[in-house]
């Protein structure tokens, strides 16, 4: 029973405690998209905000009715943590992933609502098809946003410029944009951060600030917000390095090359090799956390994807 928790080709949900609550969240790893499986940098995110909502930002004092917009969500596990802030969430993906979707969010939906009191306040969750730069799914959605959010939506060169001009289509003057993705790739990483900081102010969440287990090195959540008000809401009419922005294509395992899938900067070879060490000095019969188990699966496909066998 224990193997089933893992987030394997075997595993059709996975169990996630979100702010008190035991949520479901269903999932396809063996369809062609990667936007059908939960990805840890997801649940990072919401135990970040977990952690730091009794004060300050990230409050239900100063989230309760805040328009959210969700881009690649998946299976819709980022959500919900904003909305467990009271805010009214739209947790977009593209048309092949929106059952699924659409089946986590009524389901956790349902279950919340039943067992929240009329004095809590958590606050609204809906669909909606959005691919990355198509003009009529972002008309349709009444941009601006007070906060855009995403995670592991980060993992292409091709959709670095798509990812950009969606997220200035969706701003307001005052939008904070929040995003966390797993580094795979060195040259994305640094390419997506070169073209942020043209943008954006960025600032990297400390880990002293995340879920004391739920943190990786190879795993980072950034908060944004925009440094000039001349391209927001304008992302589709702006042209960056002559680069023509057209609709991205569905997110497939077969388009996610090799080129993305190399050892990120903070989580290099000699950070894999002491995750190995530890796993190996820790003996069999202790039990590990449902997190470790996950961070360990990751590890060991990360270290198995270059092994060819003669």
């Amino acid at each position: 029973m224990e193997a089933d928790r893992l987030n394997s080709p075997n595993t059709s949900a996975v169990l996630f405690e979100v702010f008190g609550h035991q949520l479901q969240f269903s999932q396809d790893p063996n369809s062609k998209h990667l936007g059908t499986t939960v990805w840890d940098a997801s649940m990072v995110f919401v135990k970040f905000l977990e952690r730091n909502c009794r004060k300050g930002k990230f409050s239900p004092s100063k989230l309760k009715g805040k328009r959210v917009i969700e881009l690649g969500a998946g299976c819709g596990v980022a959500g919900f943590g904003m909305a467990f802030l009271g805010c009214d969430v739209i947790s977009t993906d593209q048309t092949e992933v929106l059952p699924l979707l659409m089946r986590n969010v009524e389901r956790n939906t349902s279950r919340i609502l039943q067992m929240y009191t009329g004095s809590d306040s958590f606050g609204s969750i809906e669909v909606a098809e959005l691919n990355w730069g198509n003009a009529d799914h972002i008309r349709a959605v009444v941009p601006p946003f007070d906060y855009i959010i995403g995670t592991d939506v980060v993992y292409s060169e091709h959709l670095l410029e798509p990812l950009l001009q969606t997220i200035l289509s969706l701003s307001g003057p005052k939008t904070t944009i929040l995003l966390g993705y797993e580094i795979r790739s060195t040259n994305v990483h640094e390419q997506m951060l070169e073209l942020w900081k043209r943008y954006f102010e960025v600032k990297i969440v400390p880990r002293a600030k995340m879920h004391n287990e739920y943190q990786h090195p190879s795993i980072q959540l950034y908060i944004m917000s925009h440094k000039s008000s001349d391209n927001i809401g304008k992302g589709l009419d702006c042209h960056i390095e002559g680069v023509e922005v057209k609709e991205t294509k569905c997110r497939s395992e077969e388009d996610d090359d090799d080129s993305c899938s190399v050892n990120a900067v903070e989580d290099s070879q000699d950070d894999l090799v002491e995750e190995g060490s530890k796993l190996a000095a820790n003996p069999q019969s202790e039990k590990l956390s449902v997190w470790e188990a996950r961070r360990y699966g990751a590890m060991a496909a990360r270290l198995l994807r270059d092994v060819k066998i003669t």
